[in-house]
């Protein structure tokens, strides 16, 4: 009954992320924000309610394992999964941005942060609200820098339907209400089955939570590879893990403080700073190349291979 629990569950997550992002879309239109910022900010933290409410209900529920594993797996999928979809499926990839120049510290320097904390076996209220600031500086970069990017990332129908400021008021409160009631069976169900397979909660978090919750990110990435809007499916990947750990694991932190066994860990942390650094690599060399993309596909198996071997 759990397994059916959780894949319920977790689309109801998903389900619940979409909504919010639509109508946070709407709303941002309807106040004359660019779609360049929207797109950047708002599918960056849309996408990533899932690994939020997910980590952040983990917290609360004193399963600070599955916390803090959905997020490290999430981004590695992020970037070895997502990015390396991308760079496969696309027929030529030319981003107009200059991620690199102007985004490439946004990704690595909060990964190198949270690397740093977890080393002091945890992550407390004050380093959460740290990790938030992190957040805040990247808004305020993105507003400051909108680059040359000028794909849509905003849906035709989007700007074409008319405000409703009550629906679009009560589709907000619904999606709200679905994740976090999807969130919170997500983890119960999640833990029950690490009970039933004899696993640590890292192990189910890593795998089964992470996968799931960068559904959003794997959909939305490969739909603007497909469309090629190559500025939007990479700016989608980095954002999105600027907010995994800005965000959601500072959110995470100040719900309640993280313990967190560094030594335990490591091989999943420092497969998390090779993807960043290979992320890095890639923009600063503009390899945006399908040998790229399987390198970064071997580095998940590589990964997925060492999880394995845990349930072993």
């Amino acid at each position: 009954m759990d397994y059916i629990i959780f894949i319920i569950s977790l689309a109801a997550l998903i389900y619940g992320a979409d909504l919010i992002i639509n109508q946070s879309e709407k709303i941002a239109l309807r106040f004359g924000i660019s779609e360049y910022v929207v797109g950047a900010t708002l599918i960056a933290l849309g996408t990533s309610l899932p690994e939020m409410a997910a980590s952040v209900t983990a917290s609360l529920h004193h399963h600070a394992q599955l916390s803090v594993s959905n997020i490290i797996g999430s981004n590695i999928i992020n970037i070895a999964l997502v990015l390396g979809a991308v760079l496969l499926i696309s027929k030529k990839v030319i981003p107009n941005r200059d991620f690199f120049a102007k985004d490439s510290s946004w990704a690595l320097f909060p990964v190198l942060i949270f690397v740093l904390i977890a080393l002091d076996g945890q992550i407390t209220r004050f380093s959460g609200f740290a990790l938030l600031f992190l957040m805040f500086g990247y808004v305020l970069f993105l507003l400051n820098n909108p680059g040359e990017a000028t794909e849509s990332s905003i849906e035709e129908e989007i700007k074409k339907e008319e405000f409703n400021p009550l629906k679009t008021t009560l589709l907000l409160i619904a999606g709200f209400i679905v994740v976090v009631y999807g969130a919170d069976y997500t983890i119960s169900s999640a833990s029950n089955i690490a009970k039933s397979f004899g696993v640590s909660e890292w192990i189910i978090g890593v795998i089964l939570i992470a996968f799931g919750t960068s559904l959003p990110e794997l959909v939305v990435s490969i739909m603007a590879a497909r469309a090629n809007k190559a500025d939007m499916a990479i700016g989608n990947v980095i954002g999105s893990n600027m907010a995994n750990i800005s965000v959601a694991l500072g959110s995470a932190a100040i719900a309640r403080p993280i313990e967190l066994d560094f030594s335990k860990y490591a091989f999943d942390m420092a497969t998390l700073v090779v993807a960043t650094l290979m992320l890095v690599f890639i923009t600063a060399n503009k390899m945006y190349s399908k040998p790229a993309g399987i390198s970064l596909l071997i580095l998940l198996a590589i990964f997925a291979q060492h999880t394995m071997r845990a349930l072993g």
